[in-house]
C-alpha cells in the first residue's frame, strides 16, 4: 500500500474545484477564495477513522496554466474529476477523458458533479440514471461517480474517501463492469484462497472455515444472523451454493462479486491483502522470497516446522491412503502453486526419489525431493511454502527452513582440509566414474530399485536423493548427483566443487580396463584432490579383474591417504548401506577421506615416521616400475 496518495482535482474553471478542497479542510464553505489553491497536505489521521491512515496530498490546477496540470497529472494517483452543470458534464467526454488518454494517464477517476445545493430531488435522480451510469459503462477510467455540495458541505468528505479508495482498494484489477463479472486474475487469486481455507479438502467453506477466514482477514467474527444475510445474498443468485456443508467455490466467487458490484469490494481487498497479493493480484516478492543470510559455506535445510508441515500436505492429499501421492494427487496439492518447480522437471522428477510399486512418490521420497530442493535452493521451497499457505506468525516461511553453521578450513602440514560439521543434515556426493562402470545402477539401487541390464549411458546430468540411518538411529538425507557431459567444466570450477561434500569415485571391478579412468581423472582435474573421496569397486559379485593400470585401486588409495577402496553389488545390500553411510561420514568429518591428509597424530615417534615414509617411497617406486614396465615392453 503506498505511503502517500496524490489527489489532482481537475475540471473546467467554475465548477468549484477549490471551494470543494477548502470546505474539506475547514469543514465550512468559503465563499470567496482564490482562484488555485497550493497544495495540501492532509496527515493520516485525518478526520474520521473509516479513511485510509495514509497521507494525502491534494492538488489544485486550473485550465489556463496547462503546462502545470499535465505535470501534476503525471505525478498523481488519483484524478479527482469535477463538473457542475450539462455544459460542463460535455465536457468530461469531449476534453477531460481525451486529455487523459493522450498524455497516457493511466489513472483511476473520481467523477464528481458540485453544486448539488442549486438542484432537485428529481435533478439528484437524473444526474444518477442520465449521467452517471453512461459514463461509467463508456469509460474504464472512472472508478465511482459522486454528487457534492462544496457549500452544504454534501458529501465532501464521502468523495475523498471514494479518492483514497481508488488508489488502496481499486476496483479496476478486480471488476469489470461492462461485462459484470470478475476479472480472471481476481478469480485465480480467490480461488487459491478458497483452495487454502477449505483445511479439510471437501470442496466447501464449512461455517468454521469461512468463519477462521473472517476473523484473519478482518479481526472479527460474524453472528448467526450475518451469515443468514450472507447465504441468502449468494442463494439468491444460484439455488444451493451454500449448503449446510458450508460454501462452494462458486459461491465464493458470487460473493465477492457482489461486494464488488455494490461497491464494497474494499472487503475483498482485504482477503486479498491478508494472503498477501498486491494490487496487480500477484503474490508480493517479499512474502515469497523473503530475506535469509546465508554465510557463504553454510547450507540450508528444512527445520522440524517445515518437515511437519509437508508431512500433513501428503497425509491431507494421499485421498487413497496407499502411502504415495498419484499424478492427480500431485497435481490437486500443488493447486495454490505455479505447478511442479521448474527444478524439479529439469531433473526429471519424480524419478530423482523414492516411489512405491505403481510409481506414485511415497512420504520418504517427497519429504527428501524437498530436502534437495532447499539444499540446492532454498529460495524454491521458500516460495512454494508460501505458495502452500504455510503460515508461523511474524516469522513466515523463514521459521520452516535453517541456516547450518559455516563450513571451515584448517591446514595440517600444508594441506587444507574441511573441518567437520555438526548440524547438518543433507549432504552433496559427486558420483564420477568411466562409462560402464556403474553409476546409474548404483543411483537407481540407492532409491531402491531393481538392477537393469539395459545399459543407457548418462549425457544430461542426473541427480536423486534420499534418506540414510546413520549408527544410532540418526536419520540424514544423501544427494547423489551424475554430472554427465558437464563433469569437465565442474570438476574445473572451483565454485561448483565447493558445493559437494564427497567424490564417489567408482569403477568396475571387473572390468580390467576400468579403474585407469579414475587415475585420468585425478590428473585432468588437479581441483579434485581437495574435496574428500571415497573410491568403490562396482559390481563387487562378479570376478574381480587384475587392473591393467598405472598402479593398482588398494596401492592408489594408500598413496593418497585414503581409506581402501570398498567393494559394493547391487546384489549385495548390505554392501550398499555400508557405502552410503560411509558418505555421509565422510561428509560429517572430512578429514576421513581427504587425498594427501596425514592423520592427526598428536605424538609422532620415529616408527611413524618410517611407516609414512615407507609409503611415500614405495607409491613413488611402483609407479617407476610400471613406467620401467611400458618402456621395455615397447622396445
Amino acid at each position: 500500500m503506498k505511503d502517500t496518495i496524490r489527489v489532482v482535482v481537475c475540471g473546467d474553471d467554475g465548477v468549484g474545484k477549490s471551494a470543494l478542497i477548502t470546505s474539506l479542510i475547514k469543514d465550512t464553505f468559503v465563499p470567496n477564495i482564490q482562484d488555485v489553491l497550493p497544495p495540501v497536505t492532509i496527515p493520516r489521521d485525518f478526520s474520521s477513522s473509516k479513511y485510509t491512515p495514509t497521507l494525502t496530498v491534494i492538488v489544485d490546477t486550473n485550465t489556463q496554466d496547462l503546462q502545470h496540470l499535465q505535470k501534476e497529472l503525471r505525478k498523481a494517483d488519483v484524478i479527482w474529476l469535477v463538473y457542475s452543470d450539462h455544459y460542463t458534464y460535455e465536457r468530461i467526454s469531449l476534453h477531460w477523458i481525451q486529455l487523459f488518454r493522450s498524455m497516457g494517464v493511466n489513472l483511476p477517476v473520481v467523477l464528481c458533479c458540485n453544486k448539488a445545493d442549486i438542484s432537485s430531488k428529481v435533478d439528484s435522480e437524473k444526474t444518477i440514471t442520465d449521467e452517471f451510469v453512461p459514463m461509467l459503462k463508456e469509460y474504464k477510467e472512472i472508478e465511482s461517480c459522486i454528487r457534492c455540495s462544496a457549500k452544504d458541505k454534501y458529501n465532501i468528505n464521502q468523495a475523498y474517501y471514494l479518492c483514497q479508495r481508488a488508489v488502496t482498494h481499486p476496483i479496476s484489477p478486480l471488476f469489470d463492469a461492462r461485462e459484470g463479472k470478475l476479472k480472471s486474475l481476481a478469480l485465480d487469486a480467490l480461488s487459491r484462497i478458497f483452495f487454502l481455507c477449505d483445511k479439510d479438502q471437501d470442496g466447501y467453506l464449512s461455517e468454521h472455515e469461512f468463519l477462521v477466514l473472517q476473523q484473519k482477514c478482518f479481526g472479527r467474527s460474524l453472528d448467526i444472523n450475518d451469515i443468514a444475510e450472507i447465504k441468502a445474498a449468494v442463494n439468491a443468485l444460484k439455488e444451493n451454493t451454500y449448503t449446510d456443508q458450508g460454501m462452494t467455490l462458486e459461491a465464493f466467487i458470487n460473493l465477492n462479486r457482489i461486494f464488488a458490484e455494490r461497491g464494497r469490494h474494499e472487503t475483498t481487498w482485504g482477503i486479498l491483502r491478508t494472503f498477501h497479493y498486491t494490487d496487480s493480484l500477484s503474490i508480493n516478492d517479499q512474502f515469497l522470497y523473503p530475506k535469509l543470510e546465508v554465510p557463504k559455506t553454510s547450507s540450508v535445510e528444512l527445520s522440524p516446522i517445515g518437515y511437519r508441515f509437508l508431512v500433513d500436505l501428503f497425509l491431507l492429499f494421499d485421498k487413497d491412503n496407499d502411502g504415495g501421492l498419484n499424478e492427480e494427487e500431485l497435481h490437486n496439492l500443488l493447486k495454490p502453486t505455479p505447478g511442479i518447480p521448474k527444478e524439479w522437471l529439469e531433473t526429471n522428477f519424480p524419478q530423482t526419489t523414492v516411489r512405491n510399486e505403481q510409481g506414485h512418490v511415497t512420504l520418504q521420497g517427497w519429504l527428501a525431493q524437498w530436502s534437495m530442493t532447499t539444499y540446492l535452493d532454498y529460495k524454491t521451497t521458500l516460495s512454494y511454502l508460501a505458495y502452500l499457505g504455510f503460515e508461523n506468525g511474524t516469522y513466515g516461511t523463514i521459521s520452516a527452513v535453517k541456516v547450518t553453521k559455516p563450513r571451515k578450513e584448517r591446514v595440517r602440514k600444508d594441506k587444507k582440509y574441511r573441518v567437520g560439521v555438526t548440524d547438518r543434515a543433507v549432504f552433496n556426493c559427486y558420483v564420477l566414474g568411466g562409462s560402464g562402470s556403474g553409476k546409474s545402477s548404483l543411483m537407481e539401487a540407492f532409491l531402491g530399485r531393481q538392477f537393469s541390464e539395459v545399459y543407457n549411458p548418462t549425457i544430461k546430468p542426473r541427480m536423486v536423493v534420499n534418506s540414510v540411518e546413520l549408527k544410532g538411529g540418526k536419520q540424514v538425507y544423501l544427494i547423489l548427483e551424475e554430472l554427465g557431459e558437464l563433469e569437465p567444466a565442474i570438476l574445473d570450477n572451483e565454485a561448483r566443487l565447493a558445493q559437494c561434500d564427497v567424490l564417489c569415485l567408482c569403477y568396475d571391478s571387473s572390468d580390467p580396463n576400468s579403474f585407469q579412468n579414475l587415475i585420468e581423472l585425478y590428473e585432468k582435474h588437479p581441483l579434485i584432490s581437495k574435496i574428500p573421496t571415497l573410491i568403490v569397486a562396482l559390481k563387487a559379485d562378479l570376478d574381480r579383474q587384475q587392473q591393467r593400470s598405472l598402479i593398482q585401486p588398494d596401492e592408489f588409495t594408500a598413496g593418497l591417504l585414503l581409506p581402501p577402496p570398498l567393494h559394493v553389488s547391487s546384489n549385495w545390500p548390505g554392501s550398499l548401506i555400508e557405502l552410503f553411510v560411509q558418505l555421509v561420514d565422510v561428509s560429517n568429518e572430512p578429514a576421513l577421506a581427504t587425498p594427501e591428509l596425514e592423520k592427526d597424530v598428536k605424538k609422532v615417534d620415529y616408527l611413524s615416521n618410517v611407516v609414512v615414509t615407507a609409503s611415500a617411497v614405495g607409491f613413488a617406486g611402483i609407479v617407476s616400475l610400471w613406467v620401467w614396465k611400458m618402456t621395455f615392453q615397447r622396445t
